[in-house]
């Protein structure tokens, strides 16, 4: 039996008394429910290998490889990201990982490895409660419409010229509804932000700026977040389809460290 603290009455939970290189089966279907109940799950002093990240990871599916961002050489499933004094690459905006995907992650897993003596925290929304938050006049303006995801809005600066276009056939664009529904749960969540999308279908430039923002404000609702306080070895799993995060950037020039394994998912509907 675990020792489950939540921080906050819907999202996020400190979970105590687990090893995550050695959970069995058992354990593993008691945090896959308390995973779908808190969205995101912390753990401390999880002093494991990268080989043992990866392979809790797996637990859950099929990790992927980030094609963009920087990887691990040994271990390329883990996505390492770092800030030091020569650059601040903190993911400082409202987003779910790789939703220009056809497929987003199902899942993410992170680890901290080197972390600010302050700063560098991390924060969550609910987007289901971020969803039943909003007004009746803006549920009926955004439920059925669909938005279109592009990685270049952030990662196509880092593309050289001559692969651009390789890329862009193995990724294009990718539609998925602005309001989801978690195939779990059942719960109807915001998926837009201002990372990924490019455009929503039907609305002008303008518009798809109006509704990204008042969803992204939504999101920004301190009442439908929670915020963790990382330590060396201390470890985040987060649902993509369920919340989104938000890494804060009050740190630098000090330097922080964090790696990530991303779980495959299905396609939004």
């Amino acid at each position: 039996m675990f020792d489950v603290r939540p921080l906050t009455v819907t999202i996020g939970a400190e979970v105590h008394g687990v090893d995550l290189a050695s959970v069995d089966d058992h354990q593993l279907d008691e945090l896959r429910k308390l995973w779908l109940d808190w969205k995101v799950l912390f753990f401390r002093d999880q002093n494991i290998t990268k080989a043992e990240h990866v392979a809790f990871g797996e637990r859950f599916g099929t990790l992927e490889v980030h094609p963009f961002a920087p990887n691990d050489d040994d271990h390329p499933e883990i996505l390492r990201i770092i800030s030091s004094p020569k650059g601040l690459y903190a993911a400082s905006s409202w987003h779910s990982d790789v939703t220009w995907r056809e497929r987003p992650s199902f899942g993410s897993i992170l680890r901290g490895v080197r972390i600010p003596a302050v700063g560098g925290d991390t924060l969550f929304s609910d987007a289901g409660a971020a969803y039943n938050r909003l007004s009746d006049e803006w549920k009926e303006r955004v439920d059925g419409l669909v938005a279109v995801h592009d990685y270049t809005k952030t990662f196509g600066a880092s593309v050289p010229a001559d692969k651009q276009q390789e890329m862009r056939e193995k990724y294009p664009p990718s539609r998925h509804p602005v309001i989801r529904t978690h195939p779990d749960t059942g719960a109807k969540l915001i998926y837009t932000n201002g990372t990924f999308v490019a455009s929503i279908d039907g609305l002008s430039d303008a518009e798809t700026t109006e509704v990204v923002t008042h969803l992204e404000r939504a999101i920004m609702d301190p009442s439908v977040q929670c915020r963790f306080r990382w330590q060396e070895n201390s470890f985040a799993m987060w649902d993509n389809r369920a919340v989104q995060h938000y890494a804060t950037n009050d740190f630098w020039p000090e330097t922080r460290v964090v790696e990530r394994v991303t779980i495959e998912g299905d396609r939004p509907y």
